[in-house]
């Protein structure tokens, strides 16, 4: 174990030496400076345990000292007894106001001196070891959640796969949703419109939830999910509830896992990315800016991606007449905005 570092900051060679002596008899190691200057400079390059802090001193006193040590965070828990040949209260009500953590008067009782540093080095080793157990068990939690958080992931990307496969989709299929949705999101960041509501946790987010967006399915019977022709309107109706059975499958996650960003946004990816900019989507028939970005994004792409890739009933479009094809409903069904931008990225699209 280190042998704790004590600095005494006194402009007076004899009061120094008195407390070097006193240090080096209780075991420990003294760190003499005669100025806040100079004491301010071994703290930033030696690990001090404990500070012996004068009051009365030119150029800067021990409060004006003290006040930097406290405001810097690499030092500021370091306790600090302040001493003084006055035995003045006001000096020592302003030395705690300031952060000092007790008081000494000259001339000095080596007993006295002696037990109040033991002390104060017992309370800040002790401090100390609480600051480590708590940075321990905050890991620990982290890491706790964050297993549970990749199990209920897990659960539903299993509930995903199930979906697809009722729908006939393949793995290929939502790991373009993915990509896509995040290379949408990583150009829409640098544009003014965008910028304050896309964050870097955003982007990785929407990749990991975008796939999600049709989990919803597992409820929708296979022959509807993978009829050709088109769909009466009460297979309409049937094939339309997948948003809601998919956002009730989350909401019971979400209760459970307040402020969990990739559930969130999950939750709004699954209800609305059927909406439409004009309002005739479903399931709730909300309008622009209402729909949430995350919702609008996974729209844009799902329909890019399902126009580039073969249908029973048709083979893929190019990316070039797929990116026309959705221009004839920018404004209508998609957010104008968000389709400029597709339009401009449409070659880095997978």
């Amino acid at each position: 174990m280190t042998t704790p570092k004590i600095l005494v900051v006194d402009d007076v060679e004899a009061n120094r030496f008195a407390l070097r002596d006193i240090i080096r008899q209780a075991g420990y190691t003294p760190v003499l400076t005669e100025s806040g200057m100079q004491a301010i400079k071994v703290l930033e390059r030696t690990q001090i345990d404990l500070v012996i802090l004068d009051i009365a001193m030119p150029e800067m006193d021990g409060f004006e000292v003290c006040r930097q040590i406290k405001e810097n965070v690499r030092t500021r828990e370091i306790p600090i007894i302040f001493t003084s040949a006055l035995d003045n209260p006001q000096d020592i009500k302003q030395g705690f106001a300031c952060g000092g953590a007790d008081y000494i008067t000259k001339p000095f009782v080596p007993d006295i001196v002696k037990a109040r540093i033991n002390i104060h080095l017992k309370l800040y080793e002790t401090t100390r070891q609480l600051q480590d157990m708590n940075h321990k068990l905050q890991l620990s939690v982290i890491e706790q959640l964050r297993r549970v958080e990749n199990e209920k992931r897990n659960v539903l990307y299993a509930l995903l796969r199930v979906a697809r496969e009722n729908a006939a989709y393949d793995v290929a299929h939502m790991e373009r949703i993915s990509k896509n949705c995040r290379v949408l999101a990583e150009t829409l960041q640098l544009t003014k419109e965008y910028a304050d509501l896309i964050s870097d946790a955003y982007v990785d987010t929407i990749e990991l939830a975008a796939p999600v967006c049709d989990i919803g399915n597992v409820a929708v019977p296979t022959e509807i999910l993978q009829k050709t022709d088109r769909l009466t309107p009460e297979e309409s109706r049937i094939m339309q509830r997948h948003t809601e059975v998919g956002e009730r499958i989350l909401q019971g996650i979400d209760d459970e896992e307040q402020g969990n960003d990739f559930i969130q946004m999950s939750r709004d990816i699954v209800k609305y990315h059927h909406e439409s900019w004009d309002g005739s989507g479903y399931p709730t028939g909300i309008a622009g800016e209402e729909i949430p970005l995350s919702a609008q994004i996974v729209n844009i792409v799902t329909a890019y991606c399902a126009l580039t890739e073969d249908r029973s009933y048709r083979s893929a479009f190019s990316k070039e007449k797929a990116v026309e094809i959705l221009g004839e409903e920018a404004g209508v069904k998609f957010n104008p905005a968000l389709y400029d931008v597709l339009y401009m990225i449409k070659r880095q699209l997978v």
